[in-house]
């Protein structure tokens, strides 16, 4: 990475929370550098200018403090073209954190450019994906780039460390951390994660309090809710036809999942560095959006199209995942299911209703579903059934080969 002595000046991703906190001190007394202060505005639902407030008292001047507002751009140009490939990491997990982390990383770039940064640092542990996804991130944008990641430096190796550096330096300490946190959290507007402490044991069913962004689905309404979702180029475009921006329109789709106790998930995931862990998502309008986008794809797209979106999408998933967001192939895929998502357009109605969501109609201007070849009743010759002998017994003619070779 370079000496500290050629470190000036860093761009911090920071989010005003305690481990942060204790990060920009620690640059500032180990680089003995200027730090500058970066808070990205992803629609975690948290006041952010309390970031603000801490990197002043910390001697940052506001020129140096950043806090952005990235939730549209956040929506449109990650999530959004994530969901066209109905992309699931390990089958079930619908990617909240590892999509927010390019974003990051990007702004991160631009901004250490903007103020003549020799590096970047970030909080990430040594043991997680993050560490990684930003700092593919940082390198795939600006490949001379110094980083700095500071638990894979410092001596500091328990919560009580922390909590020590932090008393030590007059750093605030939030009440609930000075005994062990009961578990971690990150979120955006996409989801919310939660790992460690209280649900390390994969065997124990997670605490209610765990769950901050969904009623649960016992309390949930006793009456089912229907709305209806617009697509176009399969993206979602309005809810219950009125017109949206992509952010407004995930927020507005947390909502409904909110109140309907939508998008839990209890997973035991495989880490890219290697570990397997546990973790408690909620993910309620990214639920939502996927029903609806595989309800629309499922009437618009061509069989052949449909099939090849589904075997490239594990590929798909694992590249965000693993932070190769900026990567070629990454962008050869995308280029692939953009071409796919032409004529994704029409509406979805949706069925609500404690913890499940239901596609229960569709449709299109670009439908290729035709009543009148899946009738039972008479179709006027537009399906000749007698055509299908000949279809099955050519399918069939390697499968009656091969049985007369075993003799049967």
């Amino acid at each position: 990475m370079g000496s500290k002595k050629d470190i000036k000046k860093v761009v911090l991703a920071y989010s005003g929370g305690l481990d942060t906190s204790i990060i920009l001190k620690w640059l500032q007394e180990t680089y003995d550098c200027e730090v500058v202060t970066f808070t990205a505005d992803l629609g975690q639902g948290e006041e952010l200018e309390p970031a603000r407030k801490k990197a002043e008292l910390m001697g940052i001047p506001d020129k140096h403090i950043y806090i952005d507002d990235l939730r549209e751009e956040f929506v449109r140009d990650y999530v959004f073209p994530m969901f066209r490939a109905n992309a699931v990491y390990e089958g079930i997990y619908l990617l909240g954190t590892s999509i927010a982390r390019p974003l990051i990383a990007k702004r991160q770039i631009e901004i250490a450019r903007e103020t003549g940064a020799d590096a970047v640092a970030h909080g990430a542990t040594g043991k997680g994906n993050d560490q990684v996804r930003f700092e593919l991130g940082y390198y795939a944008l600006d490949p001379d780039i110094k980083v700095i990641s500071p638990w894979r430096e410092w001596d500091l190796v328990s919560r009580e460390d922390l909590i020590d550096f932090a008393q030590k330096h007059q750093i605030e300490v939030p009440k609930d951390k000075r005994g062990e946190a009961p578990f971690s959290c990150d979120a955006n507007m996409l989801h919310t994660s939660s790992e460690g402490k209280v649900l390390e044991d994969p065997n124990s069913e997670a605490p209610d309090y765990v769950y901050q962004r969904t009623v649960s689905p016992e309390d949930a309404p006793d009456k089912a809710t229907y709305i209806e979702i617009g697509f176009e180029k399969g993206d979602a475009i309005s809810i219950d036809g009125k017109a949206m921006s992509p952010a407004t329109l995930l927020e507005t789709l947390n909502d409904f999942g909110r109140d309907n106790g939508i998008g839990r998930l209890d997973l035991v995931e495989n880490r890219f560095v290697g570990m397997k862990s546990r973790g408690i998502y909620e993910t309620p309008g990214g639920t939502i959006l996927l029903a609806a986008h595989r309800g629309i794809e499922q009437i618009t797209l061509d069989r052949g199209a449909a099939h090849l979106k589904d075997e490239l999408m594990p590929r798909y998933a694992e590249l965000i995942y693993n932070g190769f967001w900026f990567s070629p192939e990454r962008e050869m895929l995308q280029a692939a299911v953009d071409k796919s998502q032409e004529l994704v357009a029409g509406t979805v109605r949706l069925k609500l209703y404690k913890g499940n969501c239901d596609v229960v109609g569709r449709s299109s201007p670009y439908s290729l579903y035709s009543e009148d070849l899946v009738t039972f009743e008479d179709d006027e010759g537009a399906y000749d059934q007698k055509d299908a002998e000949g279809f099955i017994k050519l399918n069939a003619l390697r499968l009656r080969t091969l049985a007369a070779r075993k003799g049967l």
